[in-house]
C-alpha cells in the first residue's frame, strides 16, 4: 500500500472509534485524532511520503520497529511511546488497523472512568 492508501485506510477506521474528534490544522499541515482532548494518531506528510504516527507500547513500538523496516520511531513524538507508519508492501490494512486501536486503547485508558468512551480492556481485542 502507499501512503495515501495508509493514511485512508487509518482515517476511515479512526472516524468509527467512539469520541473520536479529527481536527485538521494547516500551519504546519497535520490531522489530529483525539479522544476526549487527547492526541492518539497524527497524520502528515513527511517529505515524498505520507505518513501517520501512532502511541504505542514502548515494548510493542520496539518489536514493531525490528519487524517492519516501515514502522520507525514516532516524528517529532517521544520515540518510546510512539511510532510512525508509511506505507509499503509489508503494512498490511489489518496491521494498520490493530496499531489504530491499540493507540486508541492507550489514550482511552489512561483517562478517568467517566470518560472513557469504551472499556479500552475488553473494545475490539484481538482475539
Amino acid at each position: 500500500m502507499d501512503g495515501q492508501q495508509l493514511q485512508k485506510i487509518a482515517d476511515d477506521f479512526a472516524a468509527e472509534l467512539p469520541g473520536t474528534n479529527h481536527e485538521h490544522r494547516s500551519d504546519p499541515d497535520w490531522d489530529l485524532y483525539k479522544v476526549h482532548g487527547k492526541v492518539y494518531m497524527l497524520m502528515t506528510d513527511l517529505p515524498g511520503r505520507p505518513v501517520v504516527i501512532l502511541k504505542a507500547d514502548p515494548d510493542d513500538a520496539a518489536a514493531l520497529r525490528e519487524q517492519y523496516t516501515h514502522i520507525t520511531p514516532g516524528y517529532h513524538m517521544n520515540k518510546t511511546h510512539w511510532i510512525t507508519v508509511d506505507g509499503a508492501d509489508t503494512i498490511s490494512e489489518k496491521l494498520v488497523k490493530e496499531l489504530v486501536t491499540d493507540s486508541y486503547h492507550l489514550i482511552v485508558s489512561g483517562l478517568p472512568k467517566s470518560k472513557q468512551s469504551v472499556d479500552p480492556h475488553t473494545h475490539n481485542r484481538r482475539a
